[in-house]
């Protein structure tokens, strides 16, 4: 279908994308790590994964509720150092993106609940099976961003560990980056 020529390079890119997803605890058949297989059989150049460093997806109700509330906290406290509150963009973000995704978290269960955020840990886990492996991060991409950051607030962080950078705020990361090659 994607009408990949020989020789072509393909990459395939996940922004934020790939929690919603169901997997094992919601469906038996594995539609996330489904797809992650299916992937690899298109044997991609580069893969990017892109997620919330939060632990949502199989955490029972109490869990989930504290780590949504930490989370989201830090979310908007970045926010509101960062933009001012009339902003437009702002309220947009806040009432129909984040809010959204609150409710999704903490009031829905099984296939209803499509915000499955897991840590990198376990997406690291997801791809590595999958026949993936980490492709190194570019040092400069990495100083370009630390850069970048310190225009905003001196609060974000960015640390790279584990073959993948995490976007911080203060003592909470909030995003993880990584790339991705196929295995052999």
């Amino acid at each position: 279908m994607l009408d990949v020529k020989p020789g072509e390079a393909l990459a395939v890119n996940f922004p934020l994308q790939l929690h919603h997803t169901p997997d094992e605890s919601v469906d038996v058949n594995n539609p996330r790590d489904g797809i992650l297989r299916m992937v690899r059989s298109l044997s991609p150049k580069v893969i990017t994964l892109v997620e919330q460093e939060s632990n949502t997806n199989t955490a029972p109700f109490l869990p989930r509720f504290i780590e949504t509330l930490e989370y989201y906290l830090a979310i908007f406290e970045s926010i509101d150092e960062t933009m001012p509150r009339h902003r437009r963009e702002r309220i947009n973000v806040e009432q129909h993106c984040l809010a959204r995704d609150i409710v999704n978290v903490i009031a829905c269960e099984g296939k209803e609940r499509v915000e499955r955020h897991e840590l990198f840990g376990k997406w690291k886990s997801r791809l590595t099976m999958a026949g993936f492996r980490p492709y190194p991060l570019s040092s400069y991409v990495n100083s370009v961003m630390r850069g970048l950051l310190k225009c905003y607030s001196k609060h974000y962080t960015l640390v790279e560990k584990d073959g993948a950078m995490l976007l911080g705020w203060k003592d909470r990361n909030l995003i993880s980056a990584s790339a991705w090659c196929c295995d052999g």
